[in-house]
């Protein structure tokens, strides 16, 4: 059983731990469970009232009013409150709920809607990535259950594929010609996805060659397809051994391209650039580096 502490409830839906504490004794909103030392947490069915809640109260209703809600009228009055152009934050807080039940097709409406109304690359920032930084820290806290990461991933991946699918955008950058792709031993797409939408977005050609590729395919890829710039991303990889001797073997067997990189190694290991390599920190600074003259 997922268990939380009140700091967990407080990171994950924006309320003060103090205001829990309040609403707690004074309404009798959520009420902890105890170990057998006398701990308290709470479960996944506090967590997700507490959203249901901090969402209609940001709206104005009071917490006064809320209190004497039925489980079923408080979920209606959020339905009735989220709307298509709702703040993110309401989104957010409505797609973790749609996420804890499961419900695909709630989830997947939600979403949608966002995509339509403020653009796929504006969901994905302002919504997708603060969700998914709220699952890993439910995923570090130990207190969320593997299907419900799978749920959200596989819908976000779906969705991402269609938007590469669905730009109409003519290749007007033929001379910036990209290879992509993750190494052995990484496995987040989401990120390499998201790299792939925002290339080709801007009329640059891709090859994308997924996840888990050994450096000898890379070097195969690179003699056919001959990229400009080789882009990779290393968060998991390389976090026993040191990025360095890869990056130098990249840039020796790949001459006539740029090497980038991005991701969490590339910031905690300290990497001597060869020449015609650079990192890139951010989606900002990838977008900064493809739109320079």
């Amino acid at each position: 059983m997922v268990a939380y502490s009140i700091k967990d409830l407080e990171s994950l839906s924006g309320v003060k731990a103090h205001t829990l504490r309040i609403w707690e004794k004074r309404y009798g909103i959520i009420q902890p469970a105890r170990t057998d030392t006398n701990i308290r947490y709470y479960h996944e069915s506090e967590l997700q009232k507490i959203l249901n809640i901090s969402l209609l109260n940001r709206h104005g209703l009071k917490i006064s009013k809320i209190a004497n809600l039925t489980n079923e009228e408080l979920k209606t009055r959020v339905a009735e409150t989220i709307q298509v152009g709702s703040a993110f934050e309401d989104q957010l807080d409505s797609l973790m709920l749609a996420m804890f039940d499961l419900e695909e097709s709630k989830f997947t409406l939600i979403l949608d809607h966002q995509i339509e109304s403020k653009g796929f690359e504006m969901t994905m920032q302002n919504v997708v990535y603060p969700l998914l930084d709220k699952l890993s820290m439910m995923w570090l806290a130990g207190s969320i259950k593997g299907v419900h990461e799978n749920f959200v991933v596989n819908i976000i991946r779906k969705k991402t594929i269609v938007a590469i699918e669905n730009l109409k955008c003519k290749e007007c950058k033929p001379e910036m010609r990209y290879l992509i792709f993750l190494p052995e031993n990484e496995s987040h797409e989401l990120s390499l996805l998201f790299l792939h939408y925002i290339l080709a977005s801007a009329g640059i050609k891709v090859l994308n060659l997924g996840i888990n590729v050994s450096i000898y395919d890379v070097i195969d890829a690179y003699t056919i397809f001959r990229p400009k710039y080789i882009f990779s991303i290393f968060n998991d990889s390389f976090a026993e051994t040191p990025l360095q001797p890869y990056i130098d073997e990249l840039v020796k067997n790949c001459p006539d391209s740029h090497v980038l990189i991005s991701g969490f190694q590339t910031t905690s290991q300290n990497i001597k650039l060869p020449s015609k390599s650079k990192i890139l920190y951010s989606i900002t600074d990838v977008k900064s580096f493809i739109t320079q003259p």
